[in-house]
Parts: structure tokens; sequence; C-alpha cells
């Protein structure tokens, strides 16, 4: 079964995602502020975990901030912050997707089976399993990265937008498909995910992320994996 942590101190929204989740098999752990949600990740850790930013101790981003210093758990933020920066910001810190208030729950339920399938995934083309670059080395069987021989953390998402770049390797991807094959295909006017996600990956990758010699934008087209 697939294990959700819900970050939440809306007892009344708490409820309401632990009977639509138990109705369809989910395991559920729920905390109600930002210390105990640390602490049941690490007891029970989760495969999809469902955060609110405005918690009674902490900001949300700083549990995204704590979980992504061990975890590659799916992060959805479900939150009543609306404008693009706080989303950015979100994303940027480690969150695989962002929901607003009041959401509807099939739309919810549908990301999170679309964050499950995307950790989940194995890559199943022909590809070599190791790719090998000058600076960064990629296992595509175990989804292990390293650099400089130690290894580097990436989100499910990072993980498989590099994925697919790689199975692409040497041609131009459009934003559109990046954006389909990654997020799901009501997705595909979202570029900004796009920037925000390539500007970590560079960071976490590339030797001079502001030159980057991988990982190559195509102004206005898409992008493209280079060796």
């Amino acid at each position: 079964m697939t294990r959700v942590l819900v970050v939440e101190d809306e007892l009344q929204l708490v409820r309401a995602l632990e009977i639509n989740l138990k109705a369809r098999k989910y395991e559920v752990d729920a905390a109600s502020d930002g210390e105990t949600a640390l602490r049941l990740a690490a007891v029970c850790p989760p495969d999809v975990v469902l955060l609110d930013l405005g918690l009674p101790d902490m900001d949300g981003i700083d549990v995204i901030k704590g979980l992504r210093g061990w975890s590659r758990a799916p992060i959805l933020v479900v939150s009543a912050r609306r404008t693009s920066d706080e989303k950015v910001v979100a994303l940027d810190a480690g969150a695989d997707d962002y929901i607003t208030k009041p959401f509807s729950m099939d739309e919810l339920l549908a990301r999170l089976r679309a964050a499950s399938r995307r950790a989940a995934a194995v890559p199943t083309t022909d590809d070599s399993v190791i790719v090998a670059t000058e600076t960064f080395t990629v296992d595509l069987l175990t989804k292990r990265v390293k650099r400089e021989g130690r290894d580097v953390r990436l989100t499910p998402t990072e993980w498989h937008l590099l994925e697919v770049l790689i199975h692409h390797r040497g041609r131009l991807v459009g934003q559109k498909q990046l954006l389909q094959e990654v997020w799901g295909p009501t997705y595909g006017t979202q570029a900004n995910y796009l920037r925000v996600y390539m500007a970590q990956l560079r960071r976490k990758l590339e030797a001079d992320p502001s030159h980057p010699r991988h990982l190559i934008t195509a102004p206005g087209m898409g992008y493209r994996f280079e060796m």
C-alpha cells in the first residue's frame, strides 16, 4: 500500500483527506505541525507527502527542506497561497507539485496518482544503463546520480525530467512534450515549471550552472541533453 503523510492543521480537511485516501486503499499518517511531520516521516517514511505551507510551528518550506535532506518522496503542496512567486519558492525548495485551496478532491487524487507513478517509474528503453559525462554519472537502473564520486539527491520530478532528456539525448525536446511527459497530459503551457526545475538540475549537476554543457536550453522551444 502507498503511505501518504498528510501535513495539515485544518482538522476538517484532514478528516476529508483521510476518508478519501483510505477508501482508495492508501495508508495515511497525519501531522498537524511541521515538527510532528518530520518526526513521523523519519519513523514511517512516506511514499507521498501532502503538505500545507501555513503550519502553526514553522513554514511549510522548512518542512520541504527538512524532508529533502534525505527523502525523494514526492511532495505535493496544498496551500491557500496563490502567487506565482510563492509557488516557485515551494517548487525550488523541492516540492513536486502545487495545488491551491480550495481544490477538487478528484484533481488532488489524480495528481497524487501521477506523482506516485513518476516516483515508481523504471526505465523501459534499451538505452545504456550508465550515462557518464565529465561532471556527473547517471545510473538509469538504480536511479542514482553521482557527481565527483558523491551521491546527488534528486526529487522524483527532477529525476523524471532528467530521465526524459537522457532518453532523447542529442535531440531537442519541446517544452509541451516535456511538461506532458513529466507532469501529465493536462500540462502544456506551464513553462515556469521547466525553468525552475532545469535551474535546480543545473545547480546540482553542472560544473558551471550559468554556462551549462549538458542541460541545454533552446530559447522558446525546449531543452536538450548533450554528452
